[in-house]
């Protein structure tokens, strides 16, 4: 009879923390560029020998943006790695006027060229 009295006191099991699942870590960036013009495939650097020095240069997460800006536009150049592993290279550009209106990006490009 005593075996059945601390048998009904003992209550429910206390509940053990678990292990937390494994986090997997967020697969990198890979960007496939899909505009076609003189920038598109350039490195960072290739741009600066060609424009010189940005008015901005922004780095966000996997991604860079360089910023040219002058009197007739403003061209904004995205970078991203084309594959695991890879650098950089340009895979995006904007052009656009400095009122905002969009802008040719070959033609806005060579009013940087040095």
């Amino acid at each position: 009879m005593t075996t059945l009295t601390l048998g009904a006191c003992a209550g429910p099991a206390i509940p053990r923390p678990s292990t937390p699942p494994a986090v997997a870590a967020p697969a990198p960036t890979v960007v496939k560029p899909v505009q076609n013009n003189a920038l598109i495939g350039s490195s960072a650097d290739a741009i600066g020998r060609m424009f010189g020095k940005p008015r901005l240069d922004v780095t966000e997460g996997a991604g860079r943006k360089l910023q040219f800006a002058g009197s007739n536009c403003i061209l904004d150049i995205y970078f991203y790695a084309p594959r695991v592993g890879a650098d950089p290279v340009a895979t995006h550009v904007d052009a656009r006027t400095p009122d905002g209106r969009n802008a040719e990006v070959n033609s806005c490009a060579q009013s940087f060229q040095r």
